[in-house]
């Protein structure tokens, strides 16, 4: 194993005797004069330490005496957490003098620390408040003042928690210069923000006057304003939040801005407000998203009642929409676009409201997209509402919406306030910062969207739950884990096991409340969900067909993907943290603030990456991972029956956003070759390429795919090869005949069977979940499962001896795992992901509705002769991609409910894209296109074609050579 390397220790020179030193007599006497007693003062912290831990526990303070220039980091940080009668005063008598030491010593929570010069009261003063101060220890820097000549940055300061109790900021600096210092320490990521936020002078302090004297003007209470949305995405939601914030910013009084989704909304309340802002995004076909239609729907009904009320009521609107999400250029795109917002306006002007400022529009199609419109408008309306000039700072629940990129500095390596949010039973929701955070422990916030209108009817929150993913590297897991399995989804979930496209399972319908004990059962069954999501190297995949080679080289080879998987992965402990300690005795082992700053992430730093990072290990000939869809693939290279390394692959990914031509799937590039044993070494300098080189500005520009586009791929292979010490090789000859997964039996040469079955877009239920708990109970202490990429199951390593008991359970409880049963070609190769209803990004249907689609298909199948022919068909409920409906033979993107955008052209193998055939399709329409498509095929193709390189060969569509050409190649 190669050790992680640590900064060689600096140069320190021993510590100085306090007689050795005038300034250091100085610093004493100080102390003195502050009632600590000569016995209880020492010349290094080593010393007061162990005098701390020796004295009673009600004894005052014992003191460390240092050089401020000797002292290394590590011993004041391993004294503050070593108790709290402790004190440590670090003299420096020479410039320059950084104040960091002192800054990072208030990471302890209830420490005392302070920043002065060594002369005169002040000093006095802070020596006195820190020795005075009994909560926990005290750090003060002195200053000596020739040793701060010429220094502009220094400013004095002091950090007293026990100012907050009476409602004062802990944080007092006197200057400002100390703002740069903090700022450049918050740059680096420290949790400091809060604090030095609370008391800092303000940068504009010459506008001060002017927008206090606005502040004043406006605190009338009568002067409020009403910012209603609705939303499906959320942008509509991060506008109106934007102008309550400006609002409150520029002096309304907080309690005069009320911000709400339409639906919340009273209709019959609007004749009493003076002024009113919406923000409307648009859903479907024109239509109101899902927490707007009520409103939409009662404004309707009551317009007679309404009509001539609103004189008095002054509106606005902001609408959001996509000018070419039907077609560029079509009628149905010019009607749609922005729909809801042009209707809303047109009514509330008919009842008589007076419009404040011109209806603005974002368009997805803009540079910046919605963003563009909404930096118009609002410029606008706040120099109207004469809030213009305000620095919208924001407080409040709806407060600033963080980057990602800031949420992961903030958030102390991975654990933010998740801990306490979980344990919060007044809602069914963490706050959204959080959201963000419990993705990288292998969770997502969802809702059930289902039912949403009707909870907003009752005027209670969205049923709010968690998907929680496993980390499952290679998807191997023992006969036991899959019963621990199977009776977690009992107990904590919604009774299902979703076999994923990432070789794992996921959980879903987990409430809040079970989201900790699920994590425990989950860590007790020798598993977790550590790095299963997030800007973090995922979930790492592996060819599960036993068939593709012996099986002393696949055990060989799935030992490397485990490798890979545990060399990348996050080193924080904040997941122990949050989910599985619990009870008194774990809380006394969990500093506040989590663990000591001394915590590093190696690989990941405190940023982690750009974006999700997903890896995946492909055995030729077999490509069932799809290998060329990840960031970075490794594809096995055999040869007599011997591993002789990988081929490197990076620069994959599928996603994209709809009609936005920033934005497109990219197949990676191979790279190289590298022997087995320095393939973790391999994927780490890609990973770390992409850290060091990943767009952070704009998360739909940050995978790895565009890093690629962006340099190409001969630098990435440069810059990997100077982080590995040593170039790759040349890529060595391989080749991909399928990706589809093994079905039925087949027997190994070490003489275990193995068994693959079909579990319908991998959604383990009913008697399926039942005859694998019961096939699971049989095979205990020797058998296992793998899960493939394609969402089935492989039942592995059955003896001889319990080969037919399997076969009879699997007859018994209907497990789909022959041709007959798995019924056709297109249904074993079918995926989707989950869609609606709980996925919060899902336009359409996916894993509810594919089967049903499927099975209509069949029927054209059959009549054709096809049913046998391996078919490759995807769909996904948006362009996000998790089902990979890009790299399908028929790939299904959903636009809207119910409507599709349809591809063609995917190769069988997963080397080629496929291309857009035909836009914004319903089911009738789907079957009428492909019924005439499967007859030619059935009739016209060569011996071994598939389906994909037959509409390709005649021209149904041209191939799509390249990611970048995704929007501009010609349709045929």
């Amino acid at each position: 194993e190669r050790a992680v390397s640590l900064p060689p220790p600096r140069f320190c020179r021993a510590p100085r005797s306090h007689d050795d030193s005038t300034i250091m007599k100085q610093a004493i006497s100080l102390l003195k004069d502050a009632g600590v007693k000569e016995s209880s003062i020492h010349s290094t912290i080593d010393a007061a330490v162990a005098a701390c831990a020796a004295a009673p526990e009600d004894s005052p303070k014992c003191w460390a005496v240092v050089d401020a220039a000797t002292v290394e980091p590590r011993a004041v940080q391993a004294a503050l957490c070593a108790g709290g009668r402790l004190g440590i005063v670090a003299v420096a008598e020479r410039g320059p003098v950084s104040q960091m030491q002192v800054l990072r010593a208030m990471e302890y929570s209830d420490v005392y620390v302070a920043a002065t010069q060594l002369s005169g009261a002040t000093a006095k003063k802070a020596l006195g408040e820190a020795a005075s101060f009994v909560s926990g220890p005290s750090v003060v820097l002195l200053a000596a003042p020739a040793a701060l000549e010429g220094d502009g940055k220094w400013t004095t300061f002091t950090y007293d928690p026990r100012r907050e109790a009476k409602g004062a900021s802990a944080f007092v600096a006197e200057g400002t210069p100390v703002r740069t210092e903090i700022q450049a320490f918050l740059d680096r990521e420290n949790l400091l923000t809060l604090v030095a936020k609370k008391s800092l002078p303000a940068d504009a302090a010459e506008g001060a006057a002017e927008v206090g004297g606005l502040g004043q003007a406006l605190a009338d209470a009568s002067k409020t304003v009403t910012v209603l949305y609705t939303s499906d995405t959320g942008h509509a939601e991060e506008c109106a939040k934007a102008v309550a914030r400006q609002c409150r910013g520029g002096g309304f009084a907080s309690s005069s801005v009320r911000c709400a989704t339409l639906d919340s909304y009273d209709v019959g309340a609007l004749a009493s407000e003076p002024l009113v802002v919406f923000c409307i995004a648009t859903a479907g076909k024109g239509e109101f998203p899902g927490n707007g239609r009520n409103f939409w729907e009662k404004l309707n009904a009551r317009a007679g009642e309404l009509e001539g009320s609103l004189t008095n009521t002054k509106y606005c609107a902001f609408g959001l929409g996509d000018s070419h999400y039907w077609g560029k250029g079509t009628e149905e795109s010019r009607i749609n676009f922005a729909k809801p917002c042009r209707e809303l306006d047109s009514l509330m002007e008919k009842l008589g409201a007076q419009r404040l400022i011109p209806t603005g529009f974002g368009d997805d199609q803009d540079v910046d997209q919605y963003h563009t419109g909404f930096g118009e408008w609002k410029s606008q309306l706040y120099s109207r509402l004469g809030v213009d000039k305000a620095d919208a700072a924001g407080g409040e629940d709806d407060g600033p919406v963080k980057s990602d990129e800031v949420i992961k500095i903030e958030t102390n390596q991975l654990r933010g306030t998740l801990k306490a949010a979980l344990d919060d039973t007044t809602t069914g929701q963490v706050p959204f910062h959080d959201t963000k955070v419990i993705k990288f422990h292998g969770s997502y916030q969802q809702d059930d969207r289902d039912l949403r209108e009707e909870r907003q009817k009752l005027g209670i929150e969205n049923a709010f739950s968690f998907m929680i993913r496993v980390r499952l590297p290679a998807g191997y897991c023992t006969a036991e884990q899959w019963l621990a399995m199977d009776d977690t989804c009992e107990r904590y979930a919604n009774g299902t096991l979703k076999i994923t496209t990432r070789q794992t399972w996921q959980f879903h319908g987990v409430i809040k409340r079970d989201v900790k004990p699920l994590m425990r059962a989950i860590n007790r069954a020798c598993m977790d969900t550590l790095a299963a999501c997030g800007d973090v190297c995922r979930n790492v995949l592996c060819t599960t067909n036993p068939s593709v080679c012996s099986r002393k080289t696949m055990q060989e080879i799935v030992g490397y993907t485990y490798a890979i998987h545990d060399h990348c992965l996050p080193r924080t402990g904040a997941y122990h943290e949050i989910f599985l300690m619990h009870g008194e005795e774990m809380a006394e082992k969990t500093q506040i603030l989590g663990s000591t700053p001394l915590e590093e992430e190696p690989l990941y730093g405190k940023t982690y990456l750009p974006r999700k990072f997903k890896v995946a290990v492909a055995i030729p000939p077999c490509n069932d991972v799809d290998v060329f869809a990840h960031c970075c693939g490794f594809i096995a290279i055999i040869q007599d029956d011997k591993l002789l390394g990988f081929n490197v692959t990076v620069g994959g990914g599928l996603g994209f956003t709809h009609n936005n031509q920033k934005t497109h799937p990219r197949l990676a590039d191979v790279i190289g070759f590298c022997a087995p044993k320095d393939a973790k070494y391999v994927c780490e300098a890609v990973m770390t390429v992409q850290r060091d080189f990943g767009d952070r500005t704009n998360r739909k520009h940050a995978r790895i795919k565009y890093c690629v586009e962006d340099y190409g791929p001969d630098f990435f292979r440069e810059q990997v090869e100077e982080r590995l010490g040593k170039k790759l090789e040349p890529a060595r000859p391989y080749k991909f005949d399928t990706r589809s997964d093994l079905y039925g039996w087949v027997k190994t040469d070490d003489g275990m069977w193995h068994c693959g079955c079909l579990v319908p877009i991998g959604r383990v239920k009913a008697s399926c979940r039942t005859g694998l708990a019961k096939i699971a109970e049989l095979l205990k202490g020797g058998g296992g499962f793998r899960m493939t990429c394609n969402q089935q199951v492989l039942i592995t390593d059955i003896p001889e001896s319990k080969k037919s008991a399997v076969q009879v359970l699997l007859d018994e409880y209907k497990v789909a795992h022959t041709p007959e049963t798995t019924v056709s070609g297109m249904r074993r190769n079918m995926v989707a992901c989950v869609a609606l209803p709980t996925c919060p990004l899902a336009f359409a249907e996916a894993e509810r509705y594919l089967p049903t689609l499927v099975g209509r298909l069949e029927d054209v199948l059959e009549k054709c002769g096809l049913m046998d022919e391996d078919i490759v068909i995807r769909m996904t409920g948006c362009p996000n991609s998790c089902g990979r409906p890009s790299m399908a033979e028929i790939g299904f993107i959903g636009k809207a409910p119910g409507t599709y955008n349809m591809y063609l052209g995917g190769d069988f193998v997963g080397k080629r894209l496929n291309t857009l055939f035909a836009e914004s399709v319903t089911e009738d329409q789907i079957i009428s296109i492909l019924t005439p498509i499967f007859g030619s095929y059935a009739k016209e193709r060569e011996k071994g074609e598939h389906f994909g390189d037959y509409v390709v060969r005649k021209g149904h569509v041209k191939p799509m050579v390249a990611g970048r050409l995704w929007w501009s190649l010609p349709r045929v």
